[in-house]
């Protein structure tokens, strides 16, 4: 069964998202769910929930639904294994209800009562449930030594994980997954994207990870105008089409007022004279042609430029000799040596947990080391963004967006922060909203615009993709490739390493190996 909307509008006070949708996905089709960030992505998937309603309208839905939650508080006492098969909300209740049966006296009541629930038990493939769990958390880097622990006491990333299999869990019908991708690894994401592949329900996903939706989706369903316009194809392939239509679209308007001029001129010259059937005629005409006015696309792309620094580095960057670092007396990177040249691009990978972040905080000098030394080349110049936004910017504080950017280069003229402001998306008013109040796409666009203002000549950047949409993924994509100076970013999204990095860090299983070469050419060497 597909899932349908009927005339579905949303308005957020005085704000329109989308009005009178109407469409239908299909089983056996994979929907990319795209658009900036605002444009009402995450509320639409929840009106399909029933998590929120919409303004009008209605939707109709399979029997069986796996949603991607992001409430790990709600199960951070259960077992790991028992958030999985809660997955399938027929099945729990039914195991749960069981045990409370056979904890009562056992009437006949009770005997038929246990009879039909051993029967859904079975039509929903219960007794292999706990081995079906284990399957989906193994291939999602969850090792089986944490299966039987409570969430609370695994690391964050990974409850995000267990709520992912969850999600997938018991079979459903179709499938609603919001930034699936947020917390996993690249090895993790490569496991997600086959599962999808195999997957025969309606998936409907947002992600703001290109490589993810180019590789799973076989439909974009893109939130634009006001409306949900559903393209065949993936990605890519969606900006092509979208493109092409909006600039025939434009074109045909043109050629309109053009044709509407020339009439307009002929009525005016002969509306008074003998001649009145050509100018009703021309009139109708003009009616006919009138172009449409089109409505404003909602896709916003923000110009990031890091400009070429006042004062380059020296040719050697940083030095890192036998460097240890750890954490509660476990080791995370142990006696690692390398170097780093001026103008190279650095990409750092590799699984969740295994030293990514904190290879970056030493060299930004935000976490000493615990042996070894780092040489800091001549006149380096740092900029950092941090995975943790917080890091850099209190997200409690009132303070504006403008008197932050202000704040990060001594003698800066006004005019060059609301520069700065514009090209980061926060036009008019937007740049004196108080931090407390930006979202984290915004967050992430403001610490951007702080390293444009300031000129440094090396960029250390930790997950800088993280709550950035499509348009600004790419923006950053092309500014890295840009630059002249010297990059070391961490980041899980292919597009951004691919594009940006010409050397890798690889942080592998049993060691840290040093790539010469870009990610596509790593990944053709790891496979061998």
């Amino acid at each position: 069964m597909p899932i349908t909307l009927r005339d579905i509008t949303k308005k957020v006070g005085p704000r329109l998202l989308f009005e009178n949708i109407t469409a239908t996905f299909n089983a056996n089709s994979r929907y990319g769910l795209t658009g900036p960030n605002g444009a009402g992505k995450s509320t639409l998937l929840k009106i399909v929930m029933g998590v929120e309603e919409p303004t009008s309208g209605s939707v109709s839905l399979p029997r069986k639904v796996g949603f991607l939650k992001q409430n790990i508080e709600q199960f951070r006492d259960n077992r790991v294994l028992d958030v999985v098969i809660t997955g399938n909300e027929r099945l729990w209740n039914a195991m749960v209800e069981r045990d409370t049966l056979y904890e009562v006296e056992m009437t006949d009541q009770v005997g038929i009562r246990l009879g039909e629930i051993e029967e859904i038990i079975n039509e929903e493939d219960g007794y292999d449930a706990e081995s079906n769990a284990e399957i989906l958390l193994l291939g999602m880097g969850i090792p089986s030594e944490l299966h039987h622990q409570k969430m609370h006491a695994i690391p964050t990333d990974r409850q995000f994980r267990v709520l992912l299999c969850q999600a997938l869990f018991g079979n459903p019908d179709a499938l609603l997954l919001d930034e699936p991708t947020n917390h996993l690894d690249l090895e993790s994401i490569g496991w997600l994207e086959q599962f999808l592949h195999n997957y025969k329900g309606v998936l409907i996903v947002v992600s703001h990870d290109r490589h993810f939706l180019n590789a799973v989706t076989t439909h974009i369903a893109d939130i634009d105008y006001e409306t949900v316009i559903i393209y065949p194809g993936n990605y890519d392939q969606m900006l092509v089409a979208k493109t092409a239509v909006r600039e025939r679209t434009e074109s045909e308007n043109k050629t309109k007022e053009k044709k509407v001029a020339q009439l307009r001129e002929f009525v005016a010259k002969f509306g008074a004279g003998t001649r009145a059937s050509q100018v009703q005629s021309r009139i109708r005409e003009i009616e006919r042609l009138e172009p449409q006015e089109l409505k404003k696309s909602n896709i916003q792309r923000p110009y990031i430029r890091f400009y070429p620094p006042e004062k380059p580095s020296g040719q050697v960057v940083f030095k890192m000799n036998d460097v240890s670092k750890a954490y509660d007396g476990k080791p995370v990177i142990h006696r690692f040596s390398f170097e780093a040249n001026r103008g190279e691009k650095i990409g750092v990978i590799g699984n969740n947990g295994k030293g990514k972040s904190t290879l970056l905080k030493m060299l930004a000098g935000v976490l000493p080391v615990d042996s070894g030394l780092i040489e800091v080349g001549h006149q380096v110049q740092i900029g950092y963004f941090p995975q943790n936004h917080s890091e850099v910017i209190d997200k409690k504080s009132s303070m504006s967006a403008f008197d932050w950017l202000k704040r990060r280069r001594e003698g800066v003229y006004d005019q060059d922060i609301r520069s700065i402001l514009g090209k980061m998306l926060f036009s008019g008013d937007d740049a004196f909203k108080p931090i407390s109040h930006l979202s984290g796409g915004e967050t992430a666009r403001l610490i951007i615009g702080g390293l444009m203002l300031c000129n440094y000549n090396v960029l250390i950047m930790d997950e800088p993709n993280n709550h950035l949409d499509l348009e600004a993924v790419s923006a950053l994509s092309w500014a890295l490739e840009d630059f002249k100076g010297t990059v070391l970013i961490a980041s899980h999204d292919r597009d951004l390493i691919g594009n940006a990095a010409t050397k890798l860090i690889a942080f592998e299983e049993e060691r840290v190996r040093l790539f010469e070469g870009k990610l596509d050419e790593y990944f053709a060497v790891a496979k061998k």
